[in-house]
């Protein structure tokens, strides 16, 4: 029974799982995405998420040298690395968690496994914003009502400059009187 084991195992040994996820995320983080099944964009995402998030922890040159380490150490890609700490850093330090999408993409026609699209969600133009600012994510307090705007006064509308005609009184009667206003 596999009771309590949530770990996909791709069918695969541990070693080969490793070397697997390392190289995808390694490409992922190169090339913002890339094509692979579902279920391993699915793995992928639960083991480069965590990487990113590394990226944003330290502020001093000692903390973000063993944050380098660390991730270095699951990714064994150098290239990789570094793009993560220079581009991807920069562009996911406002989002808090969250970083990566999957699209699904319909079956492979030679084995009929499920195709899915995994990237970075902040590299791309079509859904995205564009340039998102780099803005450290804000945190909220459940509970607290946010803060309303007052209302401004709206300037009054200008008198039309042309005077509106007199009404027509030629329904009325000759001994009628005007209907008081």
């Amino acid at each position: 029974m596999r009771h309590g084991d949530k770990i996909n195992n791709l069918s695969r040994t541990k070693a080969h799982r490793d070397a697997l996820l390392a190289n995808l995320g390694s490409q992922l983080i190169v090339n913002k995405r890339i094509v692979t099944t579902l279920a391993k964009a699915k793995a992928l995402r639960t083991f480069v998420e965590p990487l990113i998030t590394k990226t944003k922890k330290g502020q001093g040159t000692e903390q973000i040298m063993h944050q380098h380490r660390v991730v270095f150490s699951y990714l064994k890609d150098k290239n990789a690395v570094k793009e993560l700490f220079t581009n991807v850093a920069p562009k996911v330090a406002g989002r808090p968690g969250g970083y990566t999408r999957i699209i699904k993409l319909g079956i492979r026609h030679g084995d009929n496994a499920e195709l899915a699209l995994i990237e970075l969600v902040d590299f791309n133009e079509i859904y995205g914003k564009g340039a998102a600012k780099a803005e450290p994510a804000k945190r909220t307090r459940r509970g607290r009502g946010a803060k309303k705007e007052t209302a401004k006064p709206v300037a009054e509308a200008p008198a039309p400059e042309k005077a509106l005609p007199e009404p027509d009184e030629s329904h009325l009667l000759p001994n009628e009187e005007k209907p008081a206003e």
